[in-house]
């Protein structure tokens, strides 16, 4: 039986992908194995978000390659998509494929073993307007399934290169998402989280159809559906029928991640972000007229070329005043190729980790602060995994619907179950819990079988 390897850096996206990828693989009769271990095929997913994201795939390139120098070398994501001779020129590569044509890999491989010779498969990703379908009918993490709905982006903001390795907006076929949402329903996952590379942005390509449709369709369409998360949505994608959809949903979770990047306008002007800040708070404030309790997190680039004290603060106030619930905070980074890389007044490193210091410092207080309105609620978990730092201790981990993360005692069987539970403690990162009840249907469920 032939093996191969699978390595992924990056984002959600690209882990979704792998697994699609391995789904090809298996249906070809290949064992997967670890990584590190000896591999007759050993596929590498690439990410280039950042240079560092560039370096770091050609390491884990060069490890395979000295794993088994007899294996076929397969490259694929992101950096293959924008710099293919760059890999192709790594001694050892066998094949590349971009963030297109994924499912022809195989006979990539197969062409490969009999002409022996290196084969760049990357096209213009710019041509591309349909969407690539990569199924995943299961995952190796049990309690939480991803499902990608679109791909690419329109967005050009002047720090980021992945228009440019994902081409533009391109959405899934609703039919299909219904259909592969059952699909993970049916293998047993509570809950769905929607993602993509421009979730938000879903059905811009489409006539008379957008995201908030399809949250609509995939409660009404999908048979046992309990939770549905949006991986991640930009202010300007809110619209007040998406904020409808959520408030008369029984299925959308009470949490949603809009990224920020900064909150000064003129920094924002300068990113090429569509959005101001009157506009984002009054998103954020309708949002939780209407769902009393929502977890916002987001994520902030510090020190963008040009970012004042000032408009540092500006961020800051905003981030205080509206209360997100969990900051990733990121010192920007030049990415070669992209215009802010060429901006003048690029900010000093040590000006830019004191204000991601004190952006992490407000962010802790922030998620505390957000999870002691919790205490004494009972709430519905998800148990995911032993709590690692205690292995023997009975507890798990998981998470309630508005993401926080809860420990509390439970056992293997209710791994991917909602269960019910009171949070003891409030704290950050994680909140104590008392185990109160696996939810009835659940139960119910399990014993129909008779």
């Amino acid at each position: 039986m032939p093996t191969v390897a699978f390595h992924t850096l990056g984002c959600k996206v690209n882990h979704y992908e792998t697994e699609a990828i391995w789904q090809l693989f298996k249906e070809q009769g290949y064992e997967r194995v670890e990584f590190e271990s000896t591999s007759d095929v050993y596929v590498i997913n690439t990410c280039t978000v950042t240079n560092t994201g560039d370096k770091k795939s050609r390491q884990v390139i060069r490890r395979a390659v000295r794993k088994n120098p007899d294996a076929v070398i397969c490259v694929t994501g992101c950096y293959a998509q924008t710099s293919p001779a760059e890999i192709m020129a790594i001694p050892g590569v066998d094949i590349v494929v971009g963030t297109q044509d994924r499912v022809k890999m195989l006979e990539y491989i197969e062409q490969y073993k009999q002409e022996r010779q290196p084969i760049n498969a990357v096209g213009n990703i710019m041509k591309n307007r349909v969407y690539e379908e990569l199924d995943v009918p299961a995952f190796t993490d049990r309690t939480r399934a991803s499902l990608k709905i679109q791909e690419g982006c329109n967005n050009f903001c002047t720090f980021c290169i992945i228009p440019w390795a994902r081409g533009l907006m391109r959405s899934r076929d609703p039919q299909e998402v219904i259909r592969q949402a059952q699909q993970l329903v049916d293998a047993g996952y509570k809950e769905i989280v929607l993602t993509g590379i421009h979730t938000g942005g879903y059905g811009e390509d489409m006539k008379d159809y957008n995201l908030a449709a399809l949250l609509r369709d995939l409660e009404a369409q999908v048979k046992g559906i309990k939770r549905l998360r949006i991986s991640s949505i930009e202010a300007s994608q809110i619209t007040d029928e998406v904020i409808e959809v959520i408030d008369q949903s029984n299925i959308v979770v009470r949490h949603l991640h809009i990224p920020l990047q900064s909150g000064s306008d003129t920094v924002l002007k300068r990113m090429r972000r569509k959005y101001t800040m009157e506009f984002f708070g009054e998103r954020l404030d309708r949002l939780k007229e209407v769902l009393p309790g929502l977890a916002v997190t987001s994520d902030i680039i510090v020190g963008f070329p040009g970012e004042t004290e000032e408009e540092f603060m500006e961020t800051y106030n905003f981030i205080k005043k509206h209360q997100f619930s969990e900051l990733h905070v990121f010192p920007y980074s030049k990415r070669t190729g992209t215009p802010a890389a060429r901006m003048e007044d690029q900010v000093d490193e040590d000006v830019k980790n004191e204000r991601v210091h004190r952006l992490i410092e407000l962010s802790n207080q922030l998620a505390k602060e957000y999870a002691s309105q919790f205490e004494n609620e009972v709430l519905e978990v998800i148990p995911e995994e032993i709590y690692k730092e205690n292995p023997d201790s009975g507890l798990y981990v998981g998470y309630t619907d508005n993401y926080l993360k809860v420990v509390f005692p439970a056992t293997e069987d209710m791994v991917g179950k909602i269960v019910k539970v009171k949070i003891a403690k409030a704290g950050y990162p994680y909140n104590e819990g008392q185990f109160v009840r696996v939810l009835d249907d659940e139960t119910v469920a399990e014993h129909a079988v008779i």
